[in-house]
């Protein structure tokens, strides 16, 4: 009962005309940047990141909020339309859902993926606002140890489990792990890798790497391929974005079983959507196989329902994980989580105690951004169609400016913008070259909290680093982990010899 007091307390302050209107711009962000090609939700989170510390806290990362969910759904119009998802966790939509396209449904597509986002999104708000206090309860029972074991388990994940190549993912973590340890240490006072430089005394900022990373090396990335991009063609989507009688018998189920399956991937430090979108699609893909007339390959429905709403409940779900352990599960988390530290807010228990206004007007934000989401995509989607027309150069030099912009107005250091073209082509260098983004960012974000807890469980152990595998949460966290590398070990040894 205490819970629904305090969500209803979270729906006053949302509720506001102000904080509407901040929700609606995040939405519209979202979206926008989500459809555009070559972009996506990370990046639209990127590029806020500077632009948003002229705002209160709660008005902020309501917007955020707003911006994390528009992305998904922009990121599978594109992908929809054009068969180029403007995110990974948006490829398996496109299987089906760019099929149903070019048979004449496009309209039908976008409205599936539209209630398929807006089922699980809505379910997983659900889910976090019971869930994300209990979390909170049981993070009070972790120590240095324990959250040394947490940040273990996240770049372990992010770097070997869900990407193609272990080694370029732990080459990505340790790249981050080593631009976090940059500037003055903290307990010594000693200068660590500044080359003398006052300008690194403070290290480098994390929203110069995460907009460098993830929005100007993307940029220089997609401007490089405009001439494999430019020359795919756009599904115009006609008729109405209604879905029949018949229809909505046959996505129900699959909106549900991609909800479930997207749920518990929310609380596992995975990569993000990824993994769950492709679950929910080969679940489905199975039980299309038992069926007299299979659809899939001809542009079935669930093949695109359920993906969406696996997509969606999982960043809803992770939304809760990152509130109540502090623990981000991809990289646009990652972000927000930087986004909390910039305000002098860290996520976790004391996070529901020392803000409890900002933590309940954000988590009832998610339901408000749903029905945002919903009502703009539905009857709108052919108008979200066509920002693809924008022609890319514009549209680049457009985004370039806008990241240099940002970064200026947040540090005031000609420096600072030197670093972000540093970075950008650093960026843009992993992405030719198909390193993974992810485990930078949560390197970058998470190597300061296993630094710290390392030092304190050692000094308060006088030294004995056996300290760091006691304590059955530490034992389980690395237990889980061995069993989830185990697993990942014999899939491709497995696929190898298939």
């Amino acid at each position: 009962m205490d819970t629904l007091q305090l969500l209803g307390d979270g729906f006053i302050g949302a509720l506001s005309l102000q904080n509407l209107l901040w929700v609606l711009i995040g939405c519209v962000l979202g979206t926008a940047v989500g459809v555009l090609p070559g972009l996506g939700s990370s990046m639209a989170v990127a590029l806020l990141l500077p632009v948003t510390f002229a705002l209160d806290p709660t008005a902020a990362f309501i917007m955020f909020s707003g911006v994390y969910f528009g992305g998904l759904f922009g990121d599978s119009t594109m992908g929809i339309l054009m068969n180029t998802p403007g995110q990974a966790s948006a490829i398996a939509s496109t299987f089906e859902g760019h099929k149903m396209a070019l048979d004449g449904r496009a309209a039908k597509a976008l409205a599936t993926a539209a209630i398929g986002a807006f089922i699980g999104g809505f379910i997983a708000s659900i889910c976090v606002v019971f869930l994300a206090p209990v979390l909170a309860d049981f993070s009070t029972q972790f120590g240095p140890a324990e959250f040394f074991a947490l940040a273990v388990f996240a770049f372990a994940a992010t770097s070997t489990v869900v990407t193609d190549d272990t080694v370029k993912g732990l080459a990505s973590l340790f790249l981050g792990l080593g631009i976090a340890v940059i500037g003055i240490d903290g307990v010594s006072g000693a200068q660590r890798f500044t080359m003398g430089s006052p300008y690194l005394f403070d290290g480098i900022s994390l929203v110069t790497v995460t907009v460098a990373i993830l929005a100007l090396g993307e940029v220089i990335y997609v401007a490089c391929m405009e001439r494999h991009i430019v020359g795919k063609a756009i599904v115009r989507p006609k008729g109405r974005p209604w879905l029949s009688k018949s229809e909505l018998r046959e996505a129900a189920p699959a909106w549900l079983r991609g909800t479930a399956i997207g749920l518990p991937f929310g609380v596992v430090p995975a990569g993000g959507s990824e993994i769950p979108t492709f679950l929910a699609y080969g679940v489905e893909k199975r039980l299309d196989a038992r069926r007299k007339d299979p659809q899939f390959g001809k542009g079935a429905i669930r093949g695109l329902a359920a993906p969406e709403a696996a997509g969606n409940s999982t960043t809803g779900m992770a939304m809760g994980a990152l509130l109540s352990l502090g623990l981000p599960i991809s990289a646009t988390a990652a972000i927000m989580l930087a986004a909390f530290q910039q305000y002098g807010l860290q996520p976790g228990p004391l996070l529901f105690d020392r803000a409890p206004d900002l933590v309940w007007s954000l988590l009832a934000s998610f339901f408000i951004a749903m029905v945002v989401l919903l009502i703009l995509n539905l009857p709108f989607a052919m108008l979200w169609a066509k920002l693809l027309l924008i022609p890319r150069p514009y549209l680049y030099a457009g985004i370039t400016m806008f990241c240099a912009m940002g970064i200026y107005a947040s540090s005031g250091s000609t420096f600072d913008l030197a670093m972000l073209l540093g970075v950008g082509i650093v960026g843009f260098l992993m992405r030719a070259l198909d390193f993974p983004l992810a485990p930078l960012i949560i390197g970058m974000v998470l190597g300061p909290l296993a630094e710290t807890s390392l030092r304190d469980a050692a000094m308060s152990a006088n030294g004995d680093f056996s300290v760091l595998v006691q304590g059955p949460i530490a034992l389980t966290l690395y237990g889980v982990l061995i069993v989830v590398l185990g697993f990942s070990v014999v899939s491709r040894l497995r696929a190898r010899r298939a």
